[in-house]
């Protein structure tokens, strides 16, 4: 096992009825950003659980923020924040609204000329705006981490950032406000998960048995409550096991120690820019082809996760990596996901311009950062 640091201060409160913590985790004193996405949140009841948790306290709104949040979007949020001199700002939503909340907080502080340069250029993030989190769509992890992904419609570029300063000083997570959620939405929320706990695992052994175990145990709830979830929509344990499962897959606890891949979600991301094709649908789809694409360095990883994970019963390593393969393939399938470009009506040749801007980047990807742009062209041919 490598060394690590491991530290998250993000206060977590679960359950059912939740909301009405609120007003015991945001001092009265401080003026509030409420942000949230297209209004979903006004016809399934929890914007109404929040406004009245925040009686007596100075809230200002900003709407729409959508899926693969905007920097433009956020840019206006930024404003906001600045001429009404807010001092906390709340996410309400999935993911997406809380990735461009995490943005606009660092970018309210932000000392350089360009806020971009967080995406472009890694630009040092030296404080930002206190945030904390309703979540309502679990998925992105987003809620217990350091992370965020934003969007630039007129450059087709979708990009990562990272910054302690960005933590949500608490989430609140009640499975009842996912009740409402598409079909389609839920399962992108296992996927999304699913291939979170991969990125972190299906790399190669560095003798982490408290890693894998936790990984593996998380595949393995993913893939029971996933099957459950699309037959009764309307259980509480089974959406709280999926919230929970989401929150923990990304969290950092099972990255710690281990080397880590992300070549599938820096793929799909360019997937998600040019295509706005959903970004747990993108990872169903390229996640498959990078394993056969890199199936000599992971295979004693894959045969592993076959055998605990899909209990496959065969001493052949070949047999083993195949099944692995298949087996996560046929379960994206039983959640009505894409796994093929061609499920999408995209060809290799139509992801040519995904590959140009890898090459411009000069990405090397992976957990021994030997897929550069040649070989991302080729796992496009394999995702066909």
């Amino acid at each position: 096992m490598r060394n690590f640091e491991y530290y998250n201060p993000v206060k977590i409160v679960f359950g059912k009825g939740t909301i009405g913590e609120l007003s015991g985790l945001i001092s009265k004193d401080k003026k509030i950003l409420l942000a949230y996405g297209g209004g979903s949140i006004k016809k399934n009841g929890v914007y109404d659980q929040v406004i009245d948790a925040l009686k007596g306290y100075s809230v200002v709104e900003f709407a729409g923020i959508g899926p693969n949040p905007q920097y433009d979007t956020c840019m206006r949020a930024v404003k906001v924040v600045k001429d009404e001199k807010i001092d906390f700002i709340l996410s309400v939503g999935g993911g997406s609204v809380l990735d461009a909340v995490k943005f606009i907080a660092a970018a309210t502080m932000f000392e350089g000329p360009e806020p971009w340069d967080i995406l472009t250029k890694s630009a040092e993030i030296k404080s930002a705006v206190p945030l904390g989190c309703v979540l309502t769509l679990p998925a992105t992890g987003s809620e217990m981490n350091t992370n965020a992904v934003i969007s630039r419609k007129e450059t087709g570029e979708k990009l990562a950032f990272s910054s302690q300063q960005v933590y949500p000083v608490f989430s609140i997570l009640d499975p009842e406000t996912t009740y409402s959620l598409p079909v389609k939405q839920v399962t992108n929320g296992v996927v999304d998960a699913y291939v979170h706990v991969m990125e972190q695992y299906m790399t190669y052994d560095v003798n982490s048995p408290v890693q894998d175990r936790f990984a593996e145990g998380l595949l393995k709830t993913l893939i029971e409550e996933g099957q459950k979830v699309m037959q009764e929509p309307q259980n509480y344990e089974v959406r709280a096991n999926i919230m929970w499962a989401a929150t923990m897959a990304l969290n950092g606890l099972i990255g710690q120690g281990v080397e880590q891949d992300w070549a599938t979600h820096m793929i799909g991301h360019e997937l998600t820019a040019l295509y706005n094709i959903d970004h747990a649908r993108t990872l169903a789809i390229v996640m498959p082809a990078v394993w056969k694409h890199q199936r000599e360095s992971k295979g004693a990883k894959l045969a592993q996760y076959a055998r605990r994970v899909w209990d496959v019963q065969t001493s052949d390593e070949d047999e083993a990596v195949d099944a692995a393969i298949q087996k996560t393939i046929d379960f994206f399938r039983s959640l009505d996901v894409p796994t093929t470009l061609g499920d999408v009506d995209l060809t290799p040749a139509d992801c040519a311009k995904a590959v140009e801007q890898l090459r411009e980047r000069g990405a090397k990807l992976g957990e021994r950062g030997v897929i550069s742009a040649k070989e991302v062209e080729e796992i496009f041919v394999l995702a066909a």
